[in-house]
């Protein structure tokens, strides 16, 4: 009774104070004082520790003359009494005195019913613990925040979530405007790191310890162990003390704890207990980052000074200083606002007024008339207090807001590492980043060793099978055909290789997984992919397993494993086998081929007839036998058994070349025989994925894959010309009655499929080469962590070989397909393969015999000057005649025959006879000299 005595007598003299500072405003004057109020909750883990900050920092201001020169700062505190109705009640009754600016609230719930009413009288609202991120200024513009919002806490935990790289979280959160408020933020900030809030547990609050332990058995039977709790700091230890007794607090859980166990952990010296410790061992703790410097050293020895003086047993937390920052933030606002000649006035609102029979007092509810300009002095902060830069941004924050990153372990509490809004995580202090580029900090993005629930260092995985009881949905496609693959009508008659591979990554899998499988389809028809993928999608099954492809409309939709078989889009098309015949031997080449071929060996004769018949014996003789040795020699060459020699340097030449064509030319025919007396002819004339495009034919593909719009869309292929198939049989039919009868041309579909339907059919083969390259896997739902699970199973199963034995055992080896194309569509050759060899083969002839004819013509030149020389000059007219006949063009033609006729020996024999008689005729010497030289 004492206190609330005193309490009393405080206030009608705080009312005096108030009432006379009022008459000195009005009178145009300096006030002496200024009313300042504070919202909070006095018994509250928070409030203690704020409300000996706040009484710090007034005393502080009063006593420095520097600030409010003249002017005394008086505050009024009301105590909300942890009551959101009390707590609104108190805040009018705060409007009513007049004050400045109010510090506080300490509550989201009373900020956001009081910012309300701050907002129509014009009195900014400074809390230094009301942390609810819709608490904005954009909605309540009187509204500052002194402190961290929970925007940048929840970031802060997303970035750790990612750091672990977790998907999934349990948010355990109390049910109230803060709560609420932080886990939507919370869901925010997961989103942008591709991870979600999978489960979220409200608490009722001021919850019993009951409701509680029911509220997280709910959330253990979830698949996430990563527990994010946001709730009041008051009643948050006892969450810890049900999950310890519902064993979730051993290994293999994550707990991420916002700033609430941090003020509980710096403000009660009971939480630091063993007992208590022991309920929070593993825990990751959030706190708000003050920079150490030397007036937060002197506040905290101050404050614990003056704690003990009047035996408080709460200790300090960090939402003192930002209290303690929000005093001062007043003083100076209040300070440039006087200096700058505004007065401290206030004026009643028409619109409040006191209806008949109320107690109400409406009309004492007045507007600040210098609330706008205030404000914008408060927006104006900048100076550096025990939080560090006290300055605002345009959205009413705090600018650098950061935060410690704690971890409880046996030993205590230690610091793993920090997050600020400008590098992320790091393990070194945000003020020493804050001097670098934030892209220069080789520190960022990391975090010491933590010490996990159960006194684990490993790395928990963050996701267990949920113990709902509920099996794993999973959705196989019931198809008429292709049962190798996946087949069954009912849950315990579903089998095939695709099932096999499922159940054997399961069972290594490091938890048990219950699965329960749903056919979907009636038999008779093959269910739609996409359908079943999107199935999933919907959460009307957990999975989806059998011959699904890995395409892209598939993973918008799902998550999907590893593949676990190569496949890929591939054609088939019918072949037929093409009888050899009587005159087969003559195929490889076309008959233009054969008459080039043939002129070339009557060229080459001749021309190597041409270069020996003058100096080879072998090349001379009667007509008839010269004409039977050009064609003998030519044929000959091909098997390289001609029994003439060749005695020229241009004949050999020749020959060379000409041996050289004869090679390839028996070579590409030898090979061409071989490949078109094994042939098999593809009946629609189809050799790959070009030509069965441009043409017009029908094309056949299974119903429910993805073909259908593969064609349409990355092909262009017209939906008039896609025949849609179901079974084997009816690929075979409809390959064998063809484009004329009904059928199809070709069959699109993917590579395992063909294998199966060319092992029960001889007369098709795959023509052309794969296109696509893709595969098949398992899918799940989005971001589900069985996917990342199950991709390692599959790995692990490839490693050890046990996916190659389940693909042996279910896919028979093709008694008569082959992937060998080789053999399919064998053309003749033609000229278009060999024009450039024939070419240079004629050329070198023409060649040879240009060089041959140069020399005959000299030669002969030189043997028609001897010959004139050797005549006697007496011979006169007649001998001129003789000449004149000689040049002329019949004569000198049969003359350059004769000669080139005559052997070289007798052109040498009549050479030396005239080197006989040179010194009797001086005049042929000249000639002898250069038939000498010809013949050499």
């Amino acid at each position: 009774m004492g206190g609330v005595a005193q309490l009393v007598v405080v206030t009608v003299l705080l009312a005096t104070a108030a009432a006379a500072a009022r008459t000195a405003s009005a009178a145009g004057a300096r006030p002496s004082e200024v009313a300042v109020g504070a919202l909070f909750t006095y018994d509250s883990t928070i409030g203690r520790a704020a409300q000996l900050a706040i009484e710090l920092a007034v005393d502080d201001v009063n006593a420095d003359a520097k600030v409010l020169s003249g002017t005394k700062l008086n505050l009024m505190p009301m105590d909300t009494n942890c009551s959101g109705f009390l707590g609104t009640i108190k805040a009018l009754e705060l409007m009513e005195k007049n004050v400045v600016a109010v510090i506080g609230p300490q509550s989201s719930g009373i900020g956001h019913v009081i910012s309300q009413v701050v907002n129509e009288l014009h009195v900014p609202l400074l809390s230094f613990a009301a942390t609810d991120p819709t608490l904005s200024a954009s909605e309540y513009p009187y509204f500052l925040r002194t402190t961290t919002s929970d925007y940048f806490q929840m970031n802060a935990v997303a970035s750790i979530v990612d750091y672990y790289q977790w998907k999934r979280v349990t948010a355990i959160y109390v049910d109230d405007d803060y709560g609420r408020g932080g886990v939507s933020a919370l869901g925010d900030a997961l989103a942008l790191k591709r991870a979600q809030v999978s489960y979220k547990v409200a608490i009722p609050p001021n919850s019993n310890t009951d409701v509680i332990r029911d509220v997280l058995f709910r959330a253990n039977m979830m698949e996430s162990r990563v527990m994010v709790v946001h709730v009041n700091p008051d009643t948050g230890l006892r969450v810890f003390s049900a999950a310890k007794k519902l064993q979730m607090m051993a290994s293999g859980y994550v707990w991420i704890v916002t700033d609430w166990l941090a003020a509980v952990l710096d403000s009660s010296p009971a939480s630091r207990d063993p007992k208590y410790i022991s309920n929070i061992q593993g825990v990751i703790v959030l706190r708000q980052h003050t920079p150490d410097s030397d007036a937060k050293k002197k506040f905290i020895s101050r404050w614990n000074t003056v704690a003990r003086n009047r035996s408080m047993t709460s200790g300090l937390n960090s939402y003192a200083f930002y209290a303690y920052d929000s005093v001062w933030a007043v003083a100076r606002s209040v300070d440039q606002f006087l200096n700058a000649g505004q007065h401290i006035n206030f004026s009643t609102d028409p619109r409040l007024h006191d209806p008949n029979g109320t107690t109400l007092r409406l009309s004492s509810l007045k507007i600040f008339d210098g609330g706008d300009q205030m404000l914008q002095q408060l927006l104006l902060t900048n100076f550096t207090g025990l939080t560090g830069p006290v300055r605002f941004d345009s959205g009413g924050n705090l600018v650098r807001p950061a935060y410690d990153i704690l971890n409880v372990g046996r030993s205590g509490i230690s610091l793993v590492g920090y997050w600020s809004n400008y590098s992320g995580l790091s393990v070194a202090a945000p003020e020493i980043l804050y001097q670098m580029p934030s892209n220069a900090s080789t520190s960022a993005y990391q975090l010491k060793n933590v010490v996990w629930p159960g006194d684990s260092t490993d790395i928990p995985r963050g996701w267990v099978f949920p113990n709902n009881g509920q099996p794993l949905r999973v959705g196989v496609p019931v198809k008429p055909s292709f049962k190798t693959l996946v087949s069954g009508s009912s849950p315990d008659t579903v089998r095939g290789y695709c099932i096999d591979v499922f159940k054997s990554a399961i069972k290594l899998l490091p938890y048990p997984v219950p699965y329960q499988f749903v056919p979907i389809g009636d038999g008779t028809k093959n269910p739609s992919y996409v359908g079943i993928v999107g199935m999933v999608a919907s959460n009307t099954l957990d999975a989806a397993v059998g011959d699904f492809s890995i395409v892209r409309n598939g993973t918008r939709l799902a998550e999907y494993t590893q593949p676990y078989i190569d496949s890929g889009l591939v054609i088939v098309a019918p072949v037929k086998h093409v009888s050899s015949g009587a005159w087969a031997f003559l195929k490889p080449f076309t008959w233009e081929m054969w008459f080039v071929i043939g002129a070339l060996f009557i060229l080459v004769g001749i021309v190597v007839w041409l270069l020996e018949h003058r100096t080879n014996e072998e090349f001379r003789g009667p007509p008839r036998n010269q004409i039977i040795t050009i064609f003998w020699f030519s044929f000959s060459t091909m098997f390289f058994s001609h029994r003439q020699n060749t005695g020229t340097a241009l004949g050999r030449f020749v020959l060379i070349i000409w041996m050289f064509v004869v090679l390839i030319i028996t070579s590409s025919y030898t090979a061409s025989l071989t490949s078109i007396l094994t042939v098999q002819q593809l009946a629609t004339g189809i050799t790959g994925l070009d030509s069965l495009i441009s043409s017009s034919l029908p094309i056949g593909y299974q119903t429910g894959k993805f073909t259908k719009k593969y064609l349409m869309i990355n092909l262009n292929v017209p939906e008039s010309r896609l025949v849609q198939l179901n079974t084997i049989q009816e690929y075979a039919d409809a390959l064998t009655r063809g484009p004329k009868n009904g059928g199809v041309a070709a069959i699109i579909d993917e590579k395992p499929y063909i294998d199966i339907f060319l092992s029960h059919y001889c007369n098709f083969k795959i023509v052309g080469q794969q296109f696509t390259r893709e595969g098949w896997g398992f899918a799940f739902q989005k971001d589900s962590p069985l996917a990342a699970d199950m991709s390692t199973a599959i790995l692990q199963l490839s490693e050890s070989g046990k996916l190659q034995s389940i693909h042996d055992e279910w896919f028979t080896k093709p008694s008569c397909a082959t992937d060998d194309e080789s053999n399919l569509g064998a053309t003749r050759l033609g000229l278009g393969s060999f024009w450039g060899l024939f070419l240079i083969c004629a050329l070198i002839c023409l060649l040879a015999l240009v060089m041959f004819f140069i020399q005959v013509c000299w030669q002969y030149k030189q043997y028609s000057n001897s010959e004139d020389a050797d005549e006697p000059s007496a011979a006169g007219a007649d001998g001129a005649v003789k000449r004149q006949w000689r040049l002329s063009g019949l004569g000198s033609f049969k003359e350059i025959v004769k000669f080139v006729d005559m052997k070289e020996e007798e052109i040498m024999k009549k050479s030396m006879k005239r080197r006989s008689g040179e010194k009797d005729n001086p005049a042929a010497a000249g000639f002898s000299d250069a038939q000498s030289v010809a013949s050499a």
